[in-house]
């Protein structure tokens, strides 16, 4: 989240219609998202709350990024240009940026012969695999609860208690999982892992690191 000052936003070049448009960056990979557009509401709901909120055109409303896929973009950096007339956001995606299940928005390539070819994923590789969208809908909903410290939320609990808590908790689950495998009970292992990457995401969140973050670790060890 950021302090919202007049001075940022009194320098913002907004358009006839009220509006400014957003180039959304990937902080971890430096890939181009997504472009979208902001009014002044949306960029200060922008840095109050530390996830992107845009200007539908032809809906003519205010939008949350994500609200009802949970692939939200939590903003690392913000820039305007020289002629401070766009913006520049650089984010942690959650799960995917476009709306039709790709990474980036910007996957039809143009080819050489004038043809167009669809890159599942777009520049930045494959779409997120079906299965695996959970930890990413998971990773929002724990940022939120980072941000948002709800009562009566275990993850609450664990944000509030601190990083030795949550190491302690990361212990034991993986004591836990140890233990099933052991003794060889495949449904406690799947219910331990479980508990297991869960407070290992919590740990994640507690430390500022994405899930993308790490994601990019694996590929580049791939």
């Amino acid at each position: 989240m950021f302090e919202v000052k007049d001075g940022f936003l009194d320098a913002l070049k907004f358009n006839s219609e009220g509006l400014i448009p957003v180039v959304v960056q990937d902080a971890g990979s430096g890939e181009v998202l997504m472009v979208a557009w902001m009014n002044r509401e949306a960029v200060v709901r922008s840095l109050q709350t530390g996830q992107t909120w845009f200007y539908s055109r032809s809906r003519k409303q205010l939008w949350h990024k994500g609200a009802t896929s949970g692939h939200v973009q939590i903003i690392r950096e913000v820039y305007h240009d020289c002629d401070a007339d766009t913006l520049l956001l650089r984010v942690d995606q959650q799960g995917v940026a476009c709306h039709q299940g790709e990474r980036s928005c910007f996957h039809n390539r143009l080819q050489q012969d004038g043809e167009i070819e669809r890159l599942p994923g777009g520049p930045g590789g494959p779409p997120v695999i079906e299965d695996f969208r959970i930890l990413a809908e998971l990773a929002a909903v724990i940022e939120q609860r980072k941000a948002e410290l709800p009562e009566g939320s275990y993850t609450t609990y664990l944000f509030r208690s601190g990083l030795d808590k949550i190491l302690k908790k990361l212990g034991e689950e993986a004591t836990e999982v140890v233990i099933a495998a052991k003794n060889h009970r495949l449904e406690e292992i799947r219910y331990e892992m479980a508990d297991l990457w869960y407070h290992a995401m919590v740990l994640m969140a507690h430390q500022d690191l994405s899930l993308a973050e790490v994601l990019d670790e694996l590929r580049r060890r791939r």
